[in-house]
Formats: C-alpha cells, structure tokens, sequence
C-alpha cells in the first residue's frame, strides 16, 4: 500500500501522471471546435503538457515554462465552443507545483493563477462567454489549485522524511562507530590492567628466583619461583582472554566474588596475608563500573606487591547508597602507580572518584562507584 501512495504521489509518481495525461487525451478527443487553428493549439498544448511532465526531473527550468505556456495559452482558448481546453489548464496547473520544489516556492503557482484567471476573463469576453462561464472555469481552476497545493505539501513532507531517514541512518551508523571504538578502548584498557597486574607478580617471582641463585645458590628454591612464574603467565594469559570475553558480552562476575579470588591468588602468590571484608547487601553493578573497580584492586594489590612485599593487606568492600572498595596495605608506602591514574580516569567515567593516600603508617586505595 505504501509503494502505490509513493508512486501516485510520490516524487516521482510516474503512475499518477500517467493517467492524469490519459485523462486529458480523452477529455480531448471528445473536442469539436469549430475552426482548425483550435485543433492545431490543443495538440500543441497536449505535447507542450506532455514535454514538461517527462522533463520536470532532469530539466525543472524548462518544463516549468512550458507548464506554465500551457496553463496561460489553455485558459485564453478555453471560451472557444466545445474546445475542452480547460482539461489542459486543469492538467498543467496540478503537474507545475511539484516542479522545482527547492527553488521556485509557491511564486510559480500564484503567478500561473494570475494568468489563467486573466486568461479566462479575456477568453470570456472575446468569444462572447456568460458570467456563469467564466466563474465555472474559476472554479474548477480554483480547486485543481487547492488540489495542487495539498499534492504538494504530501511530496514536500515524503522529501523531508525520506531525507530525516538519511540522516538517522548515518547518524545511527556514527553512533555504532563511535561505540564500537568506545569498546575497543575499554577492552584495550582491560587488558592493560590485567597484563600489567599479572607481569609485575611475574616481575617479583623473577626477581626472588634471581636473588635465591644469586645469593643463596639455592637452585631447588629458584626451580620452584620459575615454575610459579609460568603459573602467573598462564593465569595472566587467561585471565586476559576473560577480560575480552566479559567485555564483548557485557557479561563480568559478581563484584565480591571476583574480589575475593583476587585476594586468594595474591595470598597464594607472594605469601602476603589478604583480608576480604564485605558489608552491606551485594547488588548487580554495571559491567563497566563492575570492571572499574575490579581492576582498582589488581592494581593496588600489584603496587603493595612491588613496593611492600609481604605486608598484611585488607580489602574492605561496602555497599550502600554507593559501592566503595577500601585496599590497605601495612608498613612501607607502596605509591600510586600508573596504572591507579588510569583508574580513576575510567572511573570518572561512570561517576566515580578514586583516592590514593598515606594513612598514617599504611597505604590506602579507595574507589566508589554510585549503585544505580
């Protein structure tokens, strides 16, 4: 239904056209003027109609004048006895307001409405026509014009919403861009996270092997720091594929379980003694707040790792109003780091603050996220 309402009065409604010029082929083979030079103007008028419809695309300028031509020319014929030419005012008048529509306006109509109603008067008088003539020819012209304005507010308004569905469309295909680049940062900055935690516990087991050959030729001790390091790598390698897995399903763990692996991995690895805490109800965070504050405790039980190997840490998760993660490690300051910076900037992203300090002989990491 909506393709035949296009091409009947669509922009190019070619089916409506048609059969408006079938009309008036029709209407005037019923004419019989009288004298000849008639016959030779309604012809003309019909292939001067016929010319400006076909042209009305590829040449608006043109068509518009002969539409025009036709419409005038018709009008000061159409008081010759059984002429029929107020078929081709009719016919001209309905097909040259669609012409042109992003230029000529409405000037074009109002002028050709002037010029027929002159063209009547004058065809009135010179063939002798009554005032009841005359105001039936005013008439009809008046409604063919009145049908032309609507046609033409239809195909103006299918051109608008033809050209909003363009817009929305590259609009729509913009935001699928700029979200499909949005999730590539996020899983690029992921897996910075869990490569960087997962390469500084490497760091530290290298270090440790290192040192028990260096100092202590201690090759059983130093055997088994390798074998934990090819431990880490393999968990690391793991641990980033789910990071890129959860990201492209927007599907991550609960927080507080996630957490509390964490704290267990780092306790199994360097020997340190973690902490968990949980209070309040737990609540399903969004995957990308849930992933902020994840990746704010491997970062800072990786910093207490490098900078304060072996000291107690304590993880204290709170749920409420907001979400806060609390991250304490005893003695020396373990430092902020990059990757903490990086942090904060993903969690100012889902209005959230991050807050690395001293906290008299500790050091202290705390992220909040709200708990939409």
């Amino acid at each position: 239904m909506s393709s035949f309402r296009t091409a009947m009065h669509g922009e190019s409604g070619w089916l409506g056209r048609a059969m408006t010029a079938a009309v008036a082929v029709g209407v005037l083979g019923t004419a019989r003027p009288a004298e000849r030079w008639v016959w030779f103007a309604l012809a003309a008028g019909l292939l001067a109609s016929l010319a400006g419809t076909l042209l009305m695309t590829i040449r608006p300028r043109l068509a518009l004048a002969l539409l025009v031509t036709v419409a005038i020319g018709g009008s000061l014929i159409a008081g010759v006895p059984d002429s029929k030419a107020l078929v081709l005012v009719l016919v001209a008048i309905t097909t040259l307001v669609v012409v042109d529509l992003s230029r000529s306006g409405v000037r074009p109509i109002l002028a050709v409405g002037i010029g027929v109603a002159i063209g009547f008067g004058l065809s009135m008088w010179w063939f002798d026509r009554t005032d009841s003539w005359l105001l039936t020819q005013y008439l009809w012209a008046a409604i063919l014009i009145a049908f032309g304005l609507n046609r033409r507010q239809y195909e103006i308004q299918v051109r608008q919403t033809r050209e909003l569905l363009v817009q929305t469309r590259r609009a729509q295909s913009e935001r699928a861009r700029a979200a499909a680049l949005d999730e590539r940062g996020r899983i690029a900055r992921d897996l910075h996270d869990v490569l960087a935690h997962s390469l500084g516990a490497l760091s530290v087991q290298l270090e440790v092997a290192e040192a028990l050959l260096d100092e202590r030729r201690d090759v059983d001790g130093a055997l088994e720091r390798v074998r934990r390091s090819r431990r880490l790598a393999v968990q690391g390698l793991t641990e980033a594929r789910n990071a890129v897995a959860a990201l492209r399903a927007d599907d991550v763990p609960e927080l507080a379980d996630a957490v509390q692996a964490l704290a267990e991995q780092h306790q199994a690895d360097h020997g340190a003694p973690v902490d968990l805490t949980v209070v309040g109800m737990p609540t399903k965070l969004g995957s990308t707040a849930t992933v902020a504050l994840l990746n704010t405790a491997r970062e800072a039980l990786t910093n207490a790792a490098k900078h304060a190997p072996g000291t107690a840490i304590s993880i204290n998760l709170r749920y409420g109003g907001a979400v806060r993660l609390e991250v304490r490690n005893a003695g020396p300051t373990s430092g902020e780091g990059f990757g903490l910076t990086g942090m904060r900037e993903r969690l100012a992203l889902v209005g959230g603050t991050l807050t690395a300090r001293p906290d008299g002989d500790d050091w202290l990491v705390i992220a909040e996220v709200p708990n939409d």
